[in-house]
């Protein structure tokens, strides 16, 4: 009996003093992480008030101005085209050559009738010469005379007519011959050798980047500040340049797909720019002479709202604002923080109100 109860009372012992050394390292590893927290490595910047562009930005395609489509101007069959798809043109290159053999035979008839009507106006001038004088000396009416002078002049008139003919004829033939009406690159061959066109027939199509416009939907809440004028920045995927230039025109009517208001920009002569390719606008709206505009990075969601951790002291203090404009990867603060204010930058993400911080340099 007395046996048991040294047992029981040795296993109590043991564990009133397992618990309390639980206790103790629980309270230590407390006390530990009280004093020892650690501090969040972070990046940061100080607020300045700066004067800043207000914009707005949208995604548009580019169309080309100056696509023609080359037509046959004759009825002939095509002996050679002399570019192919993507071939490079320049103004004025010959690209095909139509068959003007037929050209060439009503060439020489008409220069036949050219050479006929000729003659007889030869012998007709000869013949009036002769019934003048002999109508002086009045062996001939002054009737007769007036009559082989009006022939004359019919003779004439038939060469004027004879020679515009020939002149047509030449005109046409040199239709054989197809120039590049612009400089571009061929889009769409149409034709091939042997091929019989008639008149309007297209041949190839040319694209020109010389001229280009690009159209920008633009979301109809600024339609009404909108207008031909604006200064507007344009870039696109197919060339590093961006070019600045001014609102061309606004389509009247707002886009029923999208709600949208489409602003018109030209594009002249810009090396590597190609139509149907996107293009981005960011159209400038006015100017601010003092905005207050931290990095995107720095603002981060909080059940409090849109929060930013201003450091003093190297403590992280969580600020809520009020938030404007963004654009180029800053956003406008309206209110909650004033300039001066130093904020967290990177690391942001990971802080809460008076949380430690270290900068980093």
């Amino acid at each position: 009996m007395q046996k048991n109860i040294f047992y029981t009372f040795l296993s109590v012992l043991l564990l009133t003093l397992i618990s309390c050394s639980s206790k103790d390292d629980a309270d230590a590893k407390k006390g530990e992480d009280k004093k020892g927290l650690k501090a969040t490595l972070v990046t940061v910047t100080t607020i300045k008030n700066a004067p800043v562009e207000m914009t707005e930005q949208a995604i548009g395609t580019l169309e080309g101005i100056i696509d023609p489509t080359v037509a046959a101007e004759i009825a002939a069959r095509v002996i050679n085209v002399h570019v192919t798809i993507g071939s490079k043109v320049k103004q004025g290159q010959l690209i095909a050559t139509l068959d003007a053999t037929d050209f060439g035979m009503q060439r020489n008839e008409q220069l036949a009738e050219v050479a006929r009507i000729q003659a007889l106006i030869e012998n007709q001038t000869k013949i009036v010469a002769r019934n003048q004088a002999l109508a002086i000396k009045n062996f001939i009416s002054q009737t007769a005379v007036d009559n082989d002078i009006a022939q004359q002049n019919v003779l004439n008139q038939q060469l004027e007519a004879a020679k515009a003919r020939a002149a047509s004829i030449n005109h046409n033939s040199s239709k054989s011959k197809v120039y590049a009406p612009v400089s571009g690159t061929v889009e769409k061959k149409l034709v091939d050798s042997g091929d019989y066109v008639r008149v309007g027939d297209p041949i190839v199509q040319i694209v020109s980047s010389q001229r280009l416009r690009a159209h920008l939907p633009f979301p109809e809440r600024i339609g009404a500040v909108l207008k031909a004028g604006l200064k507007i920045r344009i870039s696109t995927p197919t060339s590093p340049n961006t070019i600045e230039t001014v609102i061309h025109e606004l389509k009247p009517m707002i886009s029923e797909d999208n709600r949208t208001v489409d602003v018109i920009a030209d594009i002249i002569d810009a090396p590597g720019w190609q139509a149907g390719a996107s293009v981005t606008g960011t159209v400038v709206l006015g100017k601010q002479a003092a905005a207050m505009m931290i990095p995107e990075q720095s603002l981060i969601l909080r059940p409090a709202g849109e929060v930013v951790y201003v450091v003093r002291d190297n403590t992280a203090h969580q600020a809520v604002v009020k938030t404007g404009a963004r654009q180029n990867g800053l956003i406008e603060v309206l209110e909650g923080l004033k300039e001066n204010d130093t904020i967290v930058v990177d690391g942001a993400g990971f802080l809460t109100d008076k949380a430690p911080v270290k900068i980093s340099n």
